[in-house]
């Protein structure tokens, strides 16, 4: 009996902590429905390694840009480079993850196979790394995002906080620092060319962009047309024609 009544209370307090962040994290992401984050986690993780670690200011490139602001060339390549099921999966895309599985035990590489949906929930709301919470609570706010956002608001929300550079998050500080314009004023091969680092922001660069991104940027482009050029965007029920 003692043992039970020692058990209790902390059971009680555990549950009192789930409870609370199922709360605040349902909260938040209502919250970002219709609110444009600041940030990310991601950018702040990047912000205060940088400070510690005596970087130059500054430290993220980081501009908001609006959905009808983003050219429909730009949206449509990074669907075709990242996540061509996107407007019809509910946030996991079974299909590539059943290749993945099969991949590995034929024995090939382990790779992945995230979603836009579940990339916008890890970027967004957690930190970088493998270890096994973080993907727990990447499925928890994908299945949220999903619930209550709409695919355009996912979709603008990725082009906005995805890392396209060095420091660079989002389409517009992206299109600020290497092509020198607008992202509205971004068409065709450059919107194949900011797609194409995606994988690895770090090592694809699009100031010197390397003969395999610029393969890749063409296979983009190709698939692009493949999908039925931004007609394909209908698919989301947004705007952009």
């Amino acid at each position: 009996m003692a043992s039970r009544r020692r058990v209790r209370p902390v059971l009680k307090w555990i549950a009192g902590v789930v409870s609370g962040f199922v709360i605040l994290s349902m909260l938040l992401v209502v919250l970002f429905r219709w609110a444009d984050p600041p940030g990310s986690a991601v950018m702040a993780q990047h912000w205060v390694t940088a400070h510690f670690e005596g970087a130059k200011a500054p430290y993220v490139y980081h501009e908001w840009v609006d959905w009808d602001l983003i050219p429909a060339e730009v949206a449509l390549a990074v669907l075709a480079s990242e996540d061509q099921r996107f407007p019809t999966h509910r946030g996991f895309d079974l299909v590539e993850l059943r290749k993945a599985v099969e991949t590995f035990k034929g024995g090939g590489r382990l790779r992945g196979a995230s979603t836009i949906s579940q990339q916008t929930a890890k970027n967004l709301f957690l930190w970088s790394g493998r270890d096994f919470l973080r993907k727990g609570l990447e499925v928890w706010f994908t299945f949220l995002i999903e619930t209550f956002w709409s695919k355009q608001r996912i979709l603008e929300v990725y082009l906005n906080i995805a890392q396209f550079g060095p420091e660079t998050y989002g389409v517009g500080a992206a299109s600020w620092r290497y092509f020198s314009r607008p992202v509205a004023a971004v068409k065709g091969d450059d919107a194949a060319l900011l797609a194409a680092v995606l994988p690895n922001p770090n090592i694809y660069r699009l100031d010197e962009p390397s003969p395999k991104v610029q393969r890749r940027a063409a296979r983009i482009a190709k698939q692009m047309h493949q999908l039925g050029g931004t007609r394909y965007l209908k698919r989301l029920s947004g705007t952009k024609n």
